[in-house]
């Protein structure tokens, strides 16, 4: 029996290390991809631009029904609209929201607003908001007199009610002007 183990065990102890080895590998591999920008990308200043955002106003989870459909689980969003630059403002001229087939919902920034340096401007998405959908999107033009360091465009998404805790950050990125 002792014979057995001793044969048995460094094998047992290999694979073990090989699936935990891999798993960690995969975890760090998972995180560096998440990474939205590189710690040393500088963007470049600018006058303007558009920016689109992805926002979920629910996610599909769990198993499909018997009539095929997922869960839905609802979720708000904060729209977090932030000036980087430390020297100049800038003016936020439109915050437009559209839903997973690109229909505009709603305009959330109606008249320009001027946010100072390293200042925030803040949106929110009710839970209760429905129409947007899995695919629901932002976009948001910006602009400013002198060239200024683009902002920083998220959306934190939240599920604080149920049981378990979803949240989650959505980054902005520089399209084509509408």
């Amino acid at each position: 029996m002792q014979q057995v183990s001793q044969t048995i065990m460094p094998k047992i102890q290999s694979t073990l290390l090989s699936k935990i080895s891999r798993s960690v590998g995969l975890f760090f591999a998972s995180a560096l991809l998440a990474l939205p920008v590189a710690a040393d990308e500088i963007l470049q200043p600018s006058k303007g631009q558009s920016i689109y955002l992805p926002v979920y106003s629910h996610l599909w989870h769990g198993n499909l029904s018997a009539k095929g459909h997922p869960e839905i689980l609802q979720l708000s969003a904060l729209i977090s609209i932030r000036n980087t630059d430390p020297v100049s403002s800038i003016r936020v001229l439109s915050a437009r929201y559209y839903d997973t087939n690109g229909k505009l919902l709603r305009e959330f920034v109606p008249a320009p607003k001027i946010l100072a340096p390293l200042g925030t401007l803040e949106l929110f998405v009710e839970r209760r908001e429905a129409e947007g959908g899995s695919g629901a999107n932002f976009v948001i033009r910006w602009q400013s007199d002198a060239p200024a360091s683009p902002p920083v465009t998220e959306a934190i998404h939240a599920d604080l009610n149920s049981v378990r805790t979803v949240s989650f950050v959505t980054v902005g990125r520089p399209v084509r002007g509408e």
